[in-house]
């Protein structure tokens, strides 16, 4: 399950992946809509892998991608603020 959030940008709400086809071994194409229905806002989206985080332990030579600097590693382990992590997830899972 993927914990990504797609935010509509005229409605604020929850936006769901129709359909996607790779283009590249780095890029994804899909095509997002917002499932309130009232909104209905549709798009075409990419997902681009730009940078390497950390090494791969089964790597493959054939995939290069440059090595993230300090600064974006440390960026990507922030949380934000407007997106509950797994844990606050599961609890108001529960207390339903």
């Amino acid at each position: 399950m993927s914990t990504y959030k797609l935010v509509c940008a005229h409605c604020r709400g929850r936006m769901r992946i129709r359909t996607s086809e790779g283009t590249h071994i780095f890029l994804r194409v899909a095509y997002v809509q917002c499932t309130n229905e009232a909104c209905g806002w549709s798009v075409r989206a990419e997902f681009e892998m730009t940078h390497e985080m950390s090494p791969s332990g089964m790597p493959n030579p054939s995939v290069r991608l440059p090595v993230a600097s300090v600064v974006m590693r440390r960026q990507a382990m922030k949380t934000a603020d407007d997106q509950p992590d797994l844990l606050d997830q599961m609890e108001m899972e529960c207390a339903k």
